[in-house]
């Protein structure tokens, strides 16, 4: 069986989609699958190409995982107008250069958050005349609408309309949370037709030995040596409320905590310029970092904060990051309610708070630091429960049992939830 799936983003490009894909897609690779991503050229979220890249169409080869990268109009991750050109560019070239692929498909996924590039994807799977996959990270334009980029109108209806028309076109559907699947059986879309499978983390990437040398070069650049680290790493966008970390280091009492912020987005220059007010000592912001780094931030980091602005649509999500703090054994402050909390709560990996209260994150965090017996056993459990139900290698090769019952090599006996 021949994969072509269709995304926004992949490596460089170190966000959620980005290792989710590459992650799946390395190991369906090593298995000996055919797997093909089409995917435009590296630009998120900053809106310009990276270096050493072009905006034109290319063949790329990631880790032996076959890329072709579409040119596009590419914008900075903020803004409503530009970024829907830019959605729509994107649709427009993967249908345009599907016809250039390396193979012929015998399936064809899309992955949102966004639809624009699930209806090319639907588009490509007509012109192959294979089945289509919808992939669900994000409801959308849900999301959009609860973080208040737009507000309902007839732009909305609009997207909403696309969004019912891609859930009744899919051949199947895979979301990452049971509340999505739920969602989406609410738009009259028959249960058999979705799989759950959640996010995880590679467990491999812990074989690798860190460089003890270049971390400590790390610590000592970012004055990190005898702190206690509680970090935020990730996208500083709309939907995320970082500006809480800025909060919690100002109740902070605590001259050995630091609240440490890696990442970038809409949000980002907001963040700096509330920092660049406060000036608070025991703030750190870094720049977004390649993906190569990630596990030494992890590594330079002893409590991991999750966050999300309090809407009831955030209360459908699981960000992925849980599942890397969770991994490498470190305690996570979860400010995030719903279907996350529950995850948290379940394993013992964390201790819950009030979405934007920085007082509760601030006192959370001194409670991890005080109690090393509490901190321990979070560790630990959190560590756990990703080994027993997040493995990464485990749900992609459950994900591609999923495509070969959606091209009919297996039938579909029931929905596969992890």
């Amino acid at each position: 069986m021949r994969l072509l799936f269709i995304s926004n983003y992949f490596p460089p490009e170190v966000n959620a989609p980005a290792t989710r894909l590459y992650e799946h897609a390395k190991q369906w690779v090593a298995d000996g699958h055919e797997v093909e991503v089409l995917t435009s050229q590296p630009n998120f979220p900053e809106g310009e190409i990276y270096e050493g890249y072009k905006n034109q169409f290319a063949f790329d080869k990631v880790d032996g995982i076959e890329v072709t990268r579409v040119p596009m109009y590419v914008a900075e991750n903020k803004g409503t107008i530009k970024r829907t050109f830019s959605y729509l560019s994107f649709m427009l070239a993967s249908v345009v250069f599907s016809q250039r692929v390396r193979k012929r498909p015998d399936v064809v996924v899309a992955t949102s958050p966004q639809f624009f590039a699930a209806l090319g994807g639907y588009v490509v799977s007509l012109f192959f005349r294979v089945p289509f996959v919808l992939e669900i990270r994000d409801l959308w334009p849900e999301s959009i609408v609860a973080v208040g980029v737009v507000k309902r109108g007839m732009l909305i209806r609009l997207f909403e309309w696309m969004e019912h028309f891609i859930y009744r076109k899919a051949d199947h559907i895979v979301v990452v949370t049971n509340a999505f699947k739920r969602f989406i059986e609410e738009k009259g879309i028959a249960s058999e037709k979705i799989s759950v499978l959640k996010n995880g983390f590679d467990l491999q990437i812990l074989e690798q030995p860190l460089d003890e040398e270049r971390l400590k070069k790390l610590r000592d650049s970012y004055d990190l040596d005898g702190k206690f680290v509680a970090a935020y790493i990730g996208t500083v966008g709309m939907a995320h409320g970082v500006e809480v970390m800025l909060e919690a280091a100002r109740q902070c009492s605590d001259p050995n905590v630091v609240f440490m912020i890696v990442g970038a987005g809409a949000e980002r220059e907001k963040l700096e310029a509330r920092q660049a007010e406060l000036r608070l000592p025991n703030v750190r912001l870094i720049d977004k970092q390649p993906k190569e780094m990630v596990p030494y931030l992890l590594a330079l980091t002893d409590v991991s904060v999750v966050h999300l602005k309090s809407s009831p649509l955030f209360r459908t999500v699981i960000p992925s990051k849980i599942f890397e703090a969770m991994a490498t054994k470190t305690p996570i402050v979860l400010g995030v309610e719903g279907e996350t909390q529950e995850i948290i709560e379940e394993a013992g990996a964390g201790i819950s708070i009030p979405p934007e209260d920085g007082e509760a994150l601030a006192l959370a965090v001194c409670q991890l630091r005080k109690d090393p017996a509490l901190f321990e056993t979070m560790a630990i459990n959190g560590f756990d429960y990703v080994y027993r139900y997040h493995d990464r290698q485990t749900l992609a090769r459950r994900y591609w049992k999923i495509l070969e019952q959606a091209v009919g090599i297996h039938p579909i006996k029931h929905t596969i939830i992890v």
